[in-house]
């Protein structure tokens, strides 16, 4: 019998093509006895987290009673209670600077000394010319006395004792003009010293000693700040203000706490002390007045502040991690965990935020156990396992 070439070449791909379903057949079996043996039944070890399987680890934290406080904040500026440009007051050479830019003076405390000779000239002119004068009036009232004394024995004309009365009037009100000229040599003298108006913080120097200064020029000495107490302008909408002047009126003393631009860090805490009298129609806004000790001064004259009024505190309030809420289309949720480790989700109403906390108004008690972190992983019934839980709100004591 006799083969041809052709006879193995034709079986061959018959052969592979058979190797091939044997093989598509193998790996059918092996998937589908694999997947049977992992699908686990619930309550089993490979079941979804928390459901009767594994526990979800989770972070826990015990909502509280605690204090929420009230709080407005609006935009402001330190202001200085008090800002006092220098100028002098008399004409002259400016003889000496004694202070130094940035200095803190008292009131009363030399500044600057205009050259005072041409006013203590003038002063010990005028008191030789009230000299003078008062010994004139002595000798005009003694010739009055005997001119008196010859009028009543008639041997003396009238006319004559009025003339001298007369002039011992005259040197009267000489003596007067006298005086007047004196006191204001003094007070042009004094004016010579240049003190501190207030107490604060001086500026940069504006004129160096050796130039002439003029009353009737505009030659600014200095400029004296009050740093301390200060105060803080700031805005609060028109809606607010019925709330804050009933407290004010009522005499509360409502704290004020002064930012910096990004809330971060408080620089220091004063009272509320008034408010304007109209509102600004343009931004329907309202600006009020805060005063600050400012003993460390914090503030400074013209500085950028957030002021936060504190209005009221609300007492007995829920507190919770404003993480464990979760909000959805449903509201806003926490799940609390009961005493068998239970996870169950409710509904809560949240109200203020204080801090990293907020206020639960309804929905969830003092002392319950809240879920903070791995909640995205929770079902409702589903078992927790807490890794990291405190007795206060995040963890805080």
């Amino acid at each position: 019998m006799q083969m041809t070439a052709s006879g193995p070449l034709r079986r061959g791909p018959f052969r592979w093509l058979a190797l091939g379903v044997l093989l598509l057949a193998a790996a059918g079996v092996f998937w589908w006895h694999g997947a049977g043996s992992g699908q686990a039944q619930p309550g089993g070890p490979g079941g979804p987290p928390g459901m009767g399987g594994q526990a979800v680890s989770v972070t826990t934290a015990v909502a509280r009673t605690g204090v929420a406080p009230v709080t407005l904040s609006g935009i402001g500026t330190v202001t200085p209670l008090r800002t006092v440009t220098v100028k002098s007051r008399v004409d002259g050479e400016l003889m000496e600077v004694r202070f130094t830019e940035g200095q803190l003076v008292k009131e009363g405390e030399l500044l600057a000394q205009i050259d005072p000779r041409a006013f203590a000239a003038q002063l010990e002119q005028y008191q030789g010319q009230l000299a003078k004068d008062t010994a004139l009036l002595e000798n005009a009232r003694a010739d009055l006395s005997r001119y008196d004394n010859l009028a009543k024995k008639d041997m003396l004309a009238g006319q004559t004792k009025d003339t001298q009365g007369s002039l011992v009037r005259q040197y009267e009100a000489a003596i007067r003009t006298d005086k007047g000229l004196i006191d204001n040599a003094k007070l042009q003298l004094e004016y010579s010293r240049i003190t501190a108006p207030i107490t604060g913080r001086v500026g940069l120097r504006k004129v160096d000693a050796g130039n002439m200064v003029k009353a009737s020029e505009s030659t600014v000495i200095c400029v004296i700040t009050q740093v301390s107490p200060i105060s803080v302008l700031f805005t609060l909408p028109e809606d607010q203000l019925p709330a804050v002047l009933v407290r004010h009126r009522a005499g509360e003393s409502l704290s004020v706490s002064a930012y910096d631009r990004t809330m971060s860090k408080r620089l220091a805490q004063g009272k509320l002390t008034t408010a304007d009298n109209q509102i600004d129609t343009a931004t329907g806004t309202v600006k009020l007045r805060a005063v600050f000790d400012n003993a460390d001064e914090a503030l400074f004259p013209n500085q950028f502040v957030n002021a936060e009024l504190l209005l009221e505190e609300r007492k007995g309030v829920v507190l919770v991690p404003a993480a464990a809420v979760q909000r959805g289309s449903k509201g806003a949720r926490v799940y609390v965990v009961d005493a068998e480790g239970v996870a169950k989700s409710k509904p809560v109403t949240v109200g203020m935020a204080v801090g990293e906390d907020v206020v639960a108004d309804a929905g969830l008690a003092a002392g319950e156990v809240v879920v903070v972190e791995g909640a995205d992983r929770l079902r409702d019934g589903a078992k927790v396992a807490v890794r990291n839980s405190g007795p206060g709100i995040a963890g805080k004591p």
